[in-house]
């Protein structure tokens, strides 16, 4: 099946693990269980992990999937896998035990190292973003379906719009905003959760995320598809664009997802300097 024609089917995934999640996050108990890493596990990432692996073994039968709760899978069979799914099943589950609405539902198709396709959908929002490679990336809400586009970003005269992560904050990040600060005439700042903020610079409500805080690649491959349908990137601190599957350590490095302008060679080395 041609990728393009993936993306309607996935929407419907991820809308039906979305309200799957909406289920457990009307009730007062959730389940929250720490992993071995220490973070939260709720019923809610369960449910949706369920949804999410058997609609996509309905859609590609042939095509494995690995999920932030199915990733015990090595990295011998894992390197062999040239097309794939990568799912967040609820990404932002710190969000979610604060029901704040932050979080998401992350599905991503890569192909050599690279997401294709991604869909985001926010279910207390009621966002779905989608994108996919050479077609361009969309936003849909109540209101209806639009295309999105990264913003131009602003020369030194301009404002910057940066947006933040609300949970992961630190002093590296306080640090690199105090660096920018320079070089802008003004430095907006926004706080958000889960993969929304590399979302909001691909609809153009942001002209920038830093994030120089651990990451997986579970949690951007998804977001990565839509910023870069929408004309970004998404760049290490070196400018490289961030691949997957490529490495047996499932975590990113350090990232800033750029928009217009930004996402030009002169555009990184100046954010991608400060931040290193």
């Amino acid at each position: 099946m041609p990728t393009p024609a993936l993306l309607e089917p996935v929407c419907l995934l991820a809308r039906a693990a979305g309200a799957a999640i909406m289920d457990v996050y009307h009730k007062a108990d959730f389940g929250v269980v720490s992993k071995d890493d220490d973070s939260p596990l709720t019923r809610a990432d369960i449910a949706a992990h369920h949804i999410i692996s058997a609609g996509l073994a309905r859609l590609t039968p042939d095509w494995p999937l690995l999920s932030e709760e199915a990733a015990d899978i090595s990295w011998h069979t894992r390197c062999q896998w040239q097309r794939y799914w990568l799912v967040d099943p609820l990404d932002g589950t710190k969000e979610f035990i604060k029901r704040n609405g932050e979080f998401t539902v992350n599905i991503a198709l890569i192909d050599n190292g690279v997401p294709v396709l991604g869909v985001v959908y926010a279910p207390v929002l009621d966002w779905l973003y989608a994108g996919v490679q050479g077609t361009g990336a969309t936003k849909q809400t109540v209101a209806g379906r639009q295309h999105i586009r990264v913003a131009a970003v602003p020369t030194g005269q301009g404002t910057l719009r940066v947006v933040a992560s609300r949970t992961h904050r630190g002093a590296a990040l306080d640090a690199w905003l105090e660096q920018v600060g320079k070089q802008f005439a003004a430095v907006e700042t926004v706080s958000m959760g889960s993969s929304l903020k590399i979302c909001l610079v691909a609809e153009g409500s942001a002209d920038i995320y830093p994030r120089l805080a651990p990451t997986s690649e579970w949690d951007t491959a998804a977001a990565q598809a839509i910023l870069e349908a929408a004309g970004g990137a998404l760049v290490d601190l070196h400018g490289n664009t961030l691949d997957y599957g490529r490495k047996a350590e499932l975590l990113n490095p350090h990232f800033l997802a750029v928009g217009a302008g930004s996402a030009g060679v002169s555009g990184r080395s100046v954010f991608c300097g400060i931040a290193r």
